[in-house]
């Protein structure tokens, strides 16, 4: 049995159900790297999600942040994050979401990143548009870099990268409006969806962090690549590229 957009937007509304209850309490924080966290809500989340799917949809391939890869059968393949913005929850900053999506023989089709705190649900099925609320949603109409308000990430590696993202922060940053850091790549994406944003870019990624939104971007009429101009944002190693169509070769010149 094949889930449907209501599925994966039910599992995000749980999930973040978790995370909202959570937020205000004390987190037993663990390193997973010198600035990566995770919190017990990471792992409360994550146990919900999978304990949903496997019950819902048996023998399913899930790919998920920190329990790492669950083989299965068919062609299927589900993207988790069960906590998008960990450093954010941890520190008590209202910027963080659930971020579920699945695919089909590689190419996603159905996507839904949930800002529960906020209580906005973005949610997209390949072919159908981009929703938040139920609402359709779109991509700016920008045409100018100057004109423009951009939104990035930088890896938990910085310090020995060469991909650290300074120099294009430092670009685009004199080019544009601005740039913001949030902290959280799949609301980056969806932002860029609703039009918040005119583009994201990151060189560093997961495939579950950008799995939901990219498609949800897409959907929305953003051009979304990896950084080369590439189509697939989701293979290693992952980086992205999502901007509204009028300053997309702009942005592509620029990080090229």
């Amino acid at each position: 049995m094949m889930p449907t957009l209501s599925d994966l937007e039910r599992l995000a509304r749980g999930a973040g159900a978790i995370l909202r209850d959570g937020y205000n309490k004390e987190h037993t924080v663990h390193y997973k790297g010198v600035i990566d966290l995770v919190t017990e809500t990471d792992h409360a989340s994550e146990s919900f999600l999978i304990g949903e799917i496997q019950s819902r949809f048996p023998d399913s391939h899930i790919l998920a942040e920190e329990s790492g890869e669950t083989k299965g059968v068919g062609d299927g393949i589900w993207y988790i994050d069960p906590l998008d913005g960990t450093v954010n929850y941890s520190h008590h900053i209202p910027m963080f979401c659930v971020s579920i999506a699945y695919a089909v023989n590689g190419v996603v089709t159905l996507g839904a990143v949930y800002e529960p705190l906020r209580d906005e649900m973005f949610s997209a099925e390949r072919g159908k548009g981009a929703l938040m609320n139920g609402r359709s949603i779109h991509a700016s109409t920008a045409t100018e870099l100057q004109k423009s308000l951009l939104v990035t990430g930088f890896p938990y590696d910085t310090w020995n990268t060469s991909k650290d993202n300074f120099k294009n922060f430092e670009k685009l940053a004199k080019m544009t409006q601005g740039v913001r850091r949030l902290g959280s790549a799949a609301l980056d994406g969806c932002y860029v969806a609703a039009g918040r944003f005119d583009a994201f870019w990151e060189l560093t990624l997961r495939p579950w962090d950008i799995a939901a939104a990219g498609l949800i971007a897409e959907e929305a009429g953003a051009r979304v690549t990896a950084i080369d101009g590439s189509p697939d944002y989701i293979s290693a190693p992952q980086s992205i590229l999502a901007a509204a169509p009028g300053i997309y070769e702009q942005m592509l010149e620029q990080l090229s």
